[in-house]
């Protein structure tokens, strides 16, 4: 299904070249004076110098061209040469009805790709906390917004799981006697316990780096004790995802990369792409035309320990060899992008990936609280991302409670839950990722204005009415579109919310081109406005035009479907009733 503004410039360029001009330079867009029109065109200014004539006189030909036009109600040109468009209701309601009938709404799937997500970055043998809240919610939205889009897509959470915390936490262990396994509440406290000592004790520290180098060289306790962390922390790890509804494909870290560290060096030696420089083995990444200096990127410290840069470039390695993949995308604190510079470009000049491979650095901001500085506890200290979680439930809860809904309590709580995620996830995605934002309980579970229980209220109202109109007409089939003939708008409220519809995939293409998840978001808010401004001036279920009725149930069966397949592609759903 061609996309509506491909359909209008297609009939621009036809007008264009029909007055004898060129077209390759023709299209038409949306309108920066709504007020005015609803799109413009923009091609007679552009053609004006080459044509040796006035763009209003160029505009004039071109609309006296378009007469009797069955797109377009009206197209005026305005000095000094813009063309002015307004579509008809009748062409709009034959694309909404064709829009409803197509599998996603019209989007059209690309080829597709073999894409890598890297996302989560959690270390083992510790409790998520709110600073991986970012990089689960954004990860997960981009990868399910590639699928969508038709790529063939792989979640990796990338664990820390084979640095200096395993070797702190043995050996806070051996200090302490413990003779056993630990627990997860245990690893709670040893490991905060043993990173803090380190930062105090230079010869504890030196004992958790010999106990990490043994253990890294296949120590049989250590590799039994860490064996036991990973399993306790990753079902952990799991149970916390689960709650944010994000997962991975890919459940692998540092530790599975670091078998191809040693050939990996070995090969960059061989090909002379890595050199010592005051005793680091390093590759330089700088390039003719950059702004400002790029350091080398350093492979090995001068005592031969590995760093993040050569996990990083082991682990493209890894899925080089495993995946072969078109794109990796990182979604990683913003203040990393150095870093992620150096690696690819690494990557690219010693030939771990090919030259073709799209590596892409989505870095985020910073979730702040509302003094704007990183979002803490009550008491100061880093906030679990389970007690961040709770808090939002509880007061999502609360409000159901306060505005008296009447559903059993398991019902209750699990609706409530729902708009829990909602509320985070949305309160997050809706805001560009790189940006810092501040997290506002009371703003973000609110149940109106730009929030997700708004979001979810709407698809509630929607599946409301629905469901009185599937009572009152009990032959109804909503699985069923073509059935239903949606007729032509009957007023500006129904045609505003039918040009949002007819938006839906430009809007995902330009979320999975520019990995903007903040634009959904957009999409969603306004067309929640817009169907809810129309709803208010519509008697849906009285109306006593059958076909009217029918048309606008239509309507309703296409918003509620694009609303969910967006806020799907967010990694949250609606319940039933709110």
């Amino acid at each position: 299904m061609k996309r509506l503004l491909d359909i209008l410039s297609e009939e621009l360029k036809q007008a264009f070249g029909a007055a004898g001009y060129g077209t390759d330079r023709i299209s038409v867009t949306v309108s920066n004076r709504p007020d005015l029109c609803e799109y413009q065109c923009n091609g007679a200014m552009a053609l004006a110098k080459e044509a040796h004539k006035a763009p209003y006189d160029i505009a004039m030909e071109v609309v006296e061209k378009l007469g009797g036009s069955k797109t377009f109600s009206k197209a005026e040109c305005v000095k000094p040469g813009f063309i002015n468009l307004n579509i008809s209701d009748d062409f709009l309601a034959r694309y909404i009805s064709d829009e409803a009938g197509e599998e996603k709404f019209g989007y059209e799937a690309g080829s597709g790709e073999k894409v890598v997500v890297d996302y989560g970055g959690p270390n083992v043998a510790k409790p998520l906390h709110i600073g991986h809240l970012r990089a689960a919610i954004i990860g997960e939205a981009v990868k399910r917004i590639s699928r969508f889009t038709g790529n063939d897509t792989l979640g990796d959470i990338h664990m820390g799981d084979w640095g200096l915390q395993m070797g702190l936490i043995i050996a806070l262990m051996k200090e302490e006697g413990m003779d056993r396994m630990p627990t997860l509440e245990e690893l709670s406290r040893i490991y905060p316990e043993a990173s803090e000592r380190s930062k105090q004790d230079e010869a504890f520290k030196e004992k958790a780096m010999d106990i990490t180098n043994e253990l890294q060289h296949g120590n049989e306790e250590y590799t039994a004790i860490w064996r036991h962390i990973m399993d306790i922390s990753v079902s952990d790890l799991k149970e916390n995802y689960r709650r944010l509804n994000v997962s991975f494909e890919i459940w692998k870290g540092e530790s599975d990369a670091d078998p191809y560290i040693a050939p990996m060096v070995s090969d960059m030696k061989e090909k002379g792409f890595a050199h010592e420089s005051q005793g680091a083995l390093v590759v330089d990444v700088g390039e003719e035309g950059d702004s400002k200096e790029i350091p080398p990127c350093m492979i090995l410290k001068s005592d031969g320990a590995a760093l993040y840069t050569t996990t990083d470039l082991a682990t493209l390695v890894q899925r080089e060899q495993d995946y072969q993949p078109d794109k990796v995308i990182y979604v990683v604190d913003k203040r990393q992008d150095l870093h992620f510079v150096q690696v690819f470009r690494a990557a690219k000049k010693c030939g771990i990936v090919p030259e073709e491979t799209d590596l892409q650095f989505l870095g985020f901001g910073t979730m702040n609280g509302k003094d704007g500085k990183p979002f803490k506890t009550r008491s100061g200290g880093v906030m679990k991302l389970q007690m961040l979680i709770d808090d939002v439930y509880d007061r999502c809860y609360e409000r159901m409670k306060e505005n008296g809904a009447e559903m059993p309590e398991e019902e209750l709580k699990d609706t409530a839950a729902k708009i829990a995620l909602a509320a985070i996830k949305y309160g997050d995605l809706s805001n560009e990722a790189r940006k810092d934002y501040v997290f506002d309980i009371d703003k973000f579970t609110s149940f109106e204005g730009n929030t997700g229980p708004y979001i979810l209220y709407t698809i509630v109202r929607i599946k409301s009415i629905l469901r009185k109109y599937q009572e009152n007409n009990s032959e109804a089939a909503f699985d069923d579109m073509k059935s239903y003939k949606i007729l032509p708008p009957g007023n500006d409220a129904e045609k505003n919310l039918m040009m949002t519809l007819a938006g839906f995939a430009p809007m995902i293409e330009g979320a999975w081109r520019e990995l903007a998840p903040h634009r959904i978001c957009a999409y969603i808010y306004q067309t929640a406005n817009d169907f809810n401004k129309f709803y208010h001036e519509t008697r849906i279920i009285s109306e006593e035009d059958k076909d009217r009725q029918q048309s606008w149930i239509a309507l309703l069966i296409l918003t509620k479907g694009i609303l969910e397949t967006c806020i799907d592609l967010l990694g949250f759903e609606a319940p039933e009733m709110m």
